[in-house]
């Protein structure tokens, strides 16, 4: 198992008068990251998957959730999006059960949030978990075993049991893909229209990289750009894509409205077009490099909790940055280049009117942008 950094930020916020919520995709170890966090604990599971667990739950008042809970001090509920009107059983919890502390997971940030938004207010810490990060994975297996094994992760990404199951990344991919991707993500919606959500998730990955245009999305898959956008959020809810807006706010001839999307798994974005061929010889490298950097620096601030934005930038003359990321009013500009040989400047007119620290993210220095 590859230890998570995360356990640490959960350790901290024990037993501090609050629920701790964990939200991310499925497979990506959230229960087996509570499971070890609670490991020398008593605990109760409770999983919401199972339909007793959802009939109790969903009728319990606070003496029967008194009664269930017995002598526990921790409780963990899985998948609890799974469960009506869980907000307010963990509401009851945290103000009556104070001595109780509850741990809740949730594959769905859209169904969770709209269980416990309202009654948790004020009431809980909240966090993401994604595919495990490159520093975690450098951390367990090595630097050099790690660095021997770059191009595959850029080809199969970073889920854990892809990870551990060296030869069969192909088919556990497929499985991932097909159960969560479609099956799961449909079930939690109100979307029944699994061919268009196919379409529009193979677009988006085609265009890794590019900025995206909702309409010309909406003129390739057949439907309108409203449904398009419907769509996308969603696929931002179940955490397979995320979106960097354009950055601007100084120059007049700098875009200002348009987006660029990226997976978070390079492995679920080359499951979707179907293209695992050897990273030599593929002609999207930039592309990959690109998905995984950012993917990886959004994970690398996810775990910082840190409060910087992620953003693209580029002018109506073509000048662009790839990466922009701002924190406390400080910018820093990033290039993603594969080979070292390729040059990247910084265009003069954004150097002039920000300041920025650059970088130039290769194979050979990305370390450096992943602290």
């Amino acid at each position: 198992m590859i230890p998570r950094g995360f356990i640490d930020v959960l350790q901290t916020k024990l037993h501090k008068g609050k629920a701790i919520v964990l939200i991310g995709p499925r497979q990506v170890g959230k229960t087996t990251l509570i499971r070890t966090l609670l490991k020398d604990k008593k605990f109760l599971f409770l999983d919401g998957d199972d339909a007793t667990v959802v009939e109790i739950l969903s009728n319990a008042n606070t003496e029967t959730l008194r009664s269930i809970i017995s002598d526990y001090k921790y409780v963990f509920i899985d998948e609890a999006q799974r469960i009506p009107h869980i907000g307010l059983k963990l509401k009851i919890i945290v103000d009556q059960i104070k001595e109780v502390q509850v741990i809740i997971s949730g594959s769905s940030a859209f169904d969770i949030s709209n269980e416990i938004q309202e009654p948790l207010t004020g009431r809980k810490f909240e966090y993401h978990l994604f595919p495990i990060s490159w520093n975690e994975f450098e951390n367990h297996t090595g630097y050099i075993k790690a660095q021997q094994q770059l191009e595959l992760r850029l080809l199969y990404g970073m889920y854990p049991d892809v990870i551990n199951n060296f030869g069969n990344e192909y088919e556990i991919l497929k499985n991932l893909t097909s159960s969560y991707l479609y099956k799961d993500i449909l079930s939690l919606s109100n979307i029944r229209k699994p061919d268009v959500l196919e379409k529009i998730v193979q677009a988006l990955a085609f265009q890794v990289g590019s900025e995206v245009s909702y309409n010309e999305i909406a003129q390739l898959v057949g439907v309108d750009k409203n449904t398009v956008s419907d769509y996308i959020d969603l696929l931002e809810k179940a955490f397979v894509v995320f979106r960097l807006n354009s950055f601007s706010k100084n120059l007049r001839n700098e875009i200002k409205t348009n987006r660029k999307i990226y997976f978070y798994d390079n492995g679920i974005r080359n499951m979707v077009i179907g293209n695992f061929s050897p990273f030599e010889i593929r002609q999207d490298k930039g592309a990959l490099w690109e998905n995984f950097m950012i993917s990886e620096r959004q994970k690398v601030l996810n775990l910082k909790l840190s409060s910087a934005k992620s953003y693209f930038w580029r002018t109506t003359s073509q000048q662009e940055i790839d990466y922009v990321e701002v924190e406390n009013n400080q910018l820093k500009a990033v290039e993603f280049k594969w080979s070292n040989q390729k040059k990247a400047t910084l265009p003069k007119t954004f150097a002039e009117a920000y300041q920025p620290v650059f970088l130039v993210v290769t194979k050979s220095n990305f370390r450096e942008f992943l602290k």
